[in-house]
């Protein structure tokens, strides 16, 4: 891959929670395999990582539209229900921030309230090294809205995870063959290497 400068350069770890580790309401089995990655691709750039928390509302009905039914199904998830610790980050990650950076988030992208933009904005970020989960929820969301904000996204490929391997597999395969111009797929090495060079 050509290389990232390093200065321009933020990695956006979505939602690497308790909630959504084994133990959690939601478990996404795959966390725990890619978390080596994601600590390594944090220990590369402590300065540059921004770690998102998916906050569930307090009730479904502090929610607009569909989400309210959403939320009446998953009312465990609403945080009247959910132990407040499980909205944490894993405890692995948690040694990062600070100097990294936590952007706490109500929907699926990270880019929905536009903080995240005028925080990257700030920075002079023009790319985004993406890990964490869901590869198609949250990763997806936000990715797409990475692309309209015309980043250059780098999904790191060993780095995130699902708790379907069907989505997942359908979405890398989106990736790279609807959009390849705009969306780079590269391990969490080959990134490290491309910081480096």
């Amino acid at each position: 891959m050509r290389p990232i400068p390093s200065g321009h350069a933020i990695h956006l770890c979505l939602d690497m929670q308790l909630m959504f580790g084994r133990n959690g309401p939601w478990p996404t089995p795959w966390m725990e395999r890619v978390l080596p990655k994601v600590l390594h691709l944090a220990e590369t750039m402590p300065a540059r990582t921004i770690f998102t928390r998916f906050i569930p509302p307090l009730h479904a009905d502090d929610m607009p539209g569909t989400w309210r039914e959403f939320y009446r199904k998953w009312r465990n998830i609403t945080r009247q229900e959910l132990p407040v610790e499980q909205l944490e980050l894993l405890p692995e990650l948690r040694r990062f921030v600070p100097p990294a950076a936590v952007f706490d988030k109500l929907v699926y992208s990270a880019f929905a309230d536009g903080r995240l933009a005028h925080h990257l904005a700030e920075r002079g970020a023009s790319t985004l090294l993406v890990s964490g989960a869901e590869t198609d929820v949250c990763v997806l969301a936000t990715v797409l809205a990475a692309v309209d904000h015309g980043y250059r996204v780098v999904i790191v490929t060993d780095a995130i995870c699902s708790s379907s391997d069907e989505g997942h597999d359908a979405l890398m395969r989106m990736y790279t063959g609807r959009f390849d111009i705009q969306i780079e797929l590269a391990t969490a090495e080959e990134v490290i290497e491309a910081l480096a060079g």
